[in-house]
């Protein structure tokens, strides 16, 4: 018997990792379009600076990655160069560099600052993915990486984006999440700004490709019955946040008895980046676990972080700060389920409870004012 040696994704059905790419993309249709109808020119440049960027820096870091032995430099502008080089390039090469521009793209704010998206870009892309070695070696998400090296280094115009650029006149302003910590530090002193049908289609600032929520979920059933997304990584990371959410907002309530829990609950599910990383970004199979229970415990993970940053932290999003923070961590999560049965058990399941329960009264006493 023959080993041949691959790197991630491994895939465990017969299908090929060129069509889960190009299911990726058409799950991300929705979400795009939605963001070009919306805002028109503000988010098309947007989307074409990230997708240049990305695949064009790709492309180089490939070209020196791959480098044939002893071909010489100028050698690559004749044909029997450009083969060379050409041998190592795939359609994959292009299709996940992609994936990762538009969903970096969708992350954004419409009308952000030209170069602001192409430093993002180019970050995420080397930085977040080709100094591991390229094409399934990178241990982070670089959409994610992208993101948030724009918002330590470019917040401000994060926030005047934000602030500028809307296709409804009436919810020009600070995001839902932005002006939850304007009122007691956690939630919306005027709840009723926007209603569950305004989260829904998208009708309030954000993110180019995180306001619509329908959307997303269209993409989201497409990639899952097509199994292209793990669907225990989707669950983990829902089940952990709307669970520690609920927990705050009930907390919330006991204290002040005249908030609405369930207005409290909304924004803080289908405002933000909630949802968008759950279907697709948490679901990456190059920057997850590869056991069962492994992909629900990193969505899990990912999930309770969203939620101590958003109550305990000084950002009110988190969910990309969450991504990259596990994807630190599956690694371990592969060490320690190494020579495990690929299978859940009674004893991880214990496990997550306990830990849950640990987080939710965490939780309940920030939000009480206990501990932090």
């Amino acid at each position: 018997m023959k080993l041949v040696p691959q790197s991630s994704p491994y895939i465990r059905k017969p299908v090929s990792v060129k069509r889960m790419m190009l299911d990726v993309v058409i799950a991300l249709l929705p979400v795009t379009i939605f963001a070009m109808i919306q805002n028109g020119w503000s988010s098309i440049y947007v989307i074409l600076i990230s997708i240049l960027t990305m695949i064009g820096f790709e492309l180089l870091c490939h070209m020196f990655i791959k480098w044939p032995k002893g071909m010489k430099f100028k050698e690559l502008f004749t044909k029997e160069g450009f083969a060379k080089v050409k041998e190592n390039y795939t359609i994959n090469n292009i299709l996940a560099p992609l994936i990762s521009a538009i969903i970096y793209a969708m992350i954004m704010p419409a009308g952000c600052n030209g170069y602001v998206v192409f430093a993002g870009a180019a970050f995420g892309i080397i930085i977040g993915k080709m100094v591991f070695g390229g094409l399934g070696a990178n241990i982070f998400n670089p959409a994610a990486v992208g993101r948030i090296f724009n918002a330590i280094c470019f917040g401000n115009f994060l926030k005047d984006s934000y602030a500028t650029q809307s296709a409804y006149s009436v919810t020009v302003g600070a995001t839902p999440l932005g002006a939850t910590k304007t009122a007691e530090g956690l939630f919306l002193s005027n709840p009723n700004q926007y209603s569950i049908v305004d989260l829904l289609i998208g009708n309030h600032p954000g993110s180019m490709g995180e306001v619509c929520i329908l959307c997303i979920l269209a993409g989201g059933i497409y990639l899952f019955i097509r199994r292209s997304a793990d669907i225990r990584a989707f669950l983990g990371y829902i089940i952990t946040f709307m669970g520690l959410m609920f927990i705050a907002c009930l907390s919330f309530y006991s204290k002040y008895k005249d908030a609405n829990i369930m207005e409290m609950f909304a924004i803080q599910l289908f405002a933000g980046g909630a949802i968008f990383a759950a279907v697709f970004m948490v679901t990456d199979p190059v920057t997850s676990p590869t056991s069962k229970f492994g992909r629900f415990a990193f969505g899990a993970i990912a999930g309770a972080i969203t939620v101590l940053i958003r109550i305990v932290g000084s950002y009110p999003e988190g969910a990309a700060f969450s991504i990259l923070i596990a994807n630190m961590m599956a690694p371990c999560i592969d060490y320690f389920m190494r020579g495990m049965p690929n299978k859940y058990t009674w004893k991880q399941m214990v496990g997550y409870l306990v830990i849950f329960a640990i987080l939710g009264c965490v939780i309940s006493a920030s939000v009480m004012g206990g501990w932090f």
